[in-house]
């Protein structure tokens, strides 16, 4: 089982102990402000293939490296001017950057999936010191096995993955609970990839520039988070729910209640008031409690498709999502 040291009770403990372990070329699971990463050296090929199978992750499914600050990610990538505008707004933070790759670049090309770019963000937090403790850049999806929900917690990675790890730093529940927003610039227009923690108003705010939505269908995976099926519960999932089966799971949000809630094997509520900011916090964690109350399937009620709404109703109908 995995040793699990406390970030916040033992700070440099957990950072020698990272540190040497992921100099040995292991896998390590630490908290950003997202979610919980499972990290592993971006320069050591042996220890990024230790993260695809860990997780059982698709080897064309690229992986987010994460840096400690710019001349660590100048190192790797190239920024045009309007990426760099970005980065200099919202880093550290849950903004991830598609970036060109720079040819002497050593982040090998397991963790880009043979792409000529690069996923790079700066987190916020205790991983942000273990980076620089380190000084290499961490390969590091979310911590769980590939396709299933995202980890905010400790105890959620030592469910789900405790047995294959030998390390986990634990912060305590993740801030936003969502994974990284991740953008790409395009001659001088901004493309979304995947919706995420970083609110896209924030970012058309700053650039004065509409950010496109992608093609969802059959397009090319340029970027973690964009597979059909992906954070799924063991549960089927039912979206916009208008009432709830005898014996359903249901999450929903506001504080509203659904027809036949008083028969649900559960009842979760996002946010009562109505804040996305606080029903993204609790998404993955909630998605996991409906899971474990053995319903077969868990139905969500309506969720607006505003702010971090986007982000949410992205991960809700990728869980929803016919799996293979």
């Amino acid at each position: 089982m995995a040793l699990i040291i406390d970030t916040r009770t033992e700070p440099e403990h957990a950072l020698a102990i990272a540190c040497e372990t992921l100099g040995e070329g292991l896998p390590v699971a630490i908290p950003t402000e997202t979610v919980y990463g499972l990290a592993a050296d971006a320069t050591n090929p042996d220890a990024i293939s230790r993260i695809y199978e860990m997780k059982g992750r698709p080897r064309f499914n690229p992986l987010i490296c994460h840096v400690a600050d710019f001349a660590m990610a100048e190192a790797h990538v190239s920024f045009d001017r309007l990426s760099r505008k970005l980065a200099e707004a919202f880093w550290p933070g849950p903004l991830t950057l598609i970036l060109p790759l720079k040819p002497d670049s050593d982040v090998h090309p397991l963790a880009s999936a043979g792409l000529d770019t690069l996923g790079i963000r700066m987190p916020e937090g205790f991983s942000r010191q273990v980076i620089a403790r380190f000084s290499r850049p961490l390969a590091a999806p979310s911590a769980n096995t590939s396709g299933k929900i995202s980890p905010t917690s400790a105890a959620h990675v030592e469910a789900d993955l405790g047995g294959k790890l030998a390390l986990i730093l634990d912060a305590g529940p993740a801030e936003i609970g969502l994974e990284s927003t991740i953008i790409k610039v395009d001659g001088g227009e901004i493309r979304l990839l995947r919706p995420g923690g970083l609110d896209v108003a924030d970012i058309e705010a700053l650039t004065g520039k509409t950010v496109l939505r992608p093609e969802t269908a059959g397009a090319a995976i340029e970027a973690p988070g964009m597979l059909a099926s992906h954070y799924a519960p063991g549960a089927a999932v039912r979206l916009n729910a208008s009432d709830v089966k005898p014996e359903e799971a249901l999450i929903r949000f506001g504080g509203k209640p659904l027809p036949g809630e008083e028969n649900a094997a559960i009842i979760l509520d996002l946010s009562p008031s109505a804040n996305l900011r606080e029903a993204a916090a609790n998404l993955f964690a909630f998605m996991k409690q409906a899971d474990a109350s053995g319903a077969k399937t868990i139905a969500f009620g309506a969720i607006p498709n505003e702010g971090l709404g986007e982000a949410i109703l992205d991960r809700i109908e990728r869980a929803a999502a016919p799996r293979e």
